[in-house]
């Protein structure tokens, strides 16, 4: 089963760097038309168009030095007015985290305006053994050290009056064998889960806080949101740093 369920990390998407850098000229009242379209064309050329798996949708591959100095004052003032930042959105899929790490993510879900979607325990089917890379070598459940025992556990069984049905991680009762509802009581918070989010930049900046590595979350969340950032940073040529997104108030 080992590397079976390996979690992947992708950031798909950058939105808005040119509407964070357009925001900068409102209030002065030194924004034209002219230096918007300016603005959106410059941004636009020196961006990312095609899907390659490689580069994220938006992420800069080039630099002019106009660009580099709208950057340079945009992240230098969006620290503290971090209104700018939002206008900048990120998209992200996550494979193969353990469904408590997915858990822990969720509970962001408000800083992403609750734009996350995630495998559902209701409506997906989750099978004996499976778990994420974290937990693979780690623990056994109960089935999977049973069966390296050699030891057979019944189809059915008798209790408090009531035949239950043989399924994955114990039993459920007979008639409720296939229903969804019942089958999620049994999954394990180590099941390999997948989910898509999407988030402003100033958001992000409070979640990397939140679990970066030297942290208290959990490793394998840890791992991911610096995974994420690695990413981030890639993408806007450095100027999306781990110390910028630690000054960022929020």
């Amino acid at each position: 089963m080992k590397g079976d369920y390996l979690m992947n990390v992708y950031l798909n998407r950058i939105d808005g760097i040119d509407d964070a850098i357009i925001s900068m000229f409102l209030s002065k009242r030194h924004l034209t038309r002219d230096k918007e379209l300016s603005i959106r064309d410059m941004v636009y050329r020196c961006s990312q168009h095609e899907v390659t798996g490689e580069k994220p949708v938006g992420a800069l591959v080039s630099l002019t030095e106009e660009l580099g100095e709208h950057l340079k004052t945009l992240f230098r003032w969006g620290v503290h007015h971090y209104t700018m930042l939002r206008f900048i959105d990120l998209s992200f899929t996550v494979y193969g985290m353990h469904r408590g790490g997915q858990d822990d993510l969720d509970a962001h879900a408000m800083r992403m305006n609750n734009r996350i979607i995630r495998e559902s325990t209701r409506v997906a089917t989750f099978l004996t053994g499976e778990m994420s890379e974290y937990y693979q070598g780690k623990i056994l459940p109960t089935d999977v050290a049973l069966a390296a025992l050699g030891i057979e556990t019944p189809k059915e069984l008798l209790y408090d009056g009531k035949l239950y049905v043989k399924t994955t991680n114990g039993y459920i009762l007979q008639g409720m064998e296939n229903s969804k509802d019942a089958q999620r009581g049994l999954y394990l918070m180590s099941i390999p889960s997948s989910f898509i989010f999407k988030i402003q930049l100033t958001e992000f900046a409070h979640v990397y806080k939140e679990r970066k590595m030297d942290g208290s979350a959990h490793p394998e969340v840890k791992i991911a949101v610096e995974n994420m950032t690695d990413q981030l940073a890639d993408a806007t040529m450095g100027y999306v740093s781990r110390s910028m997104l630690t000054e960022i108030r929020n």
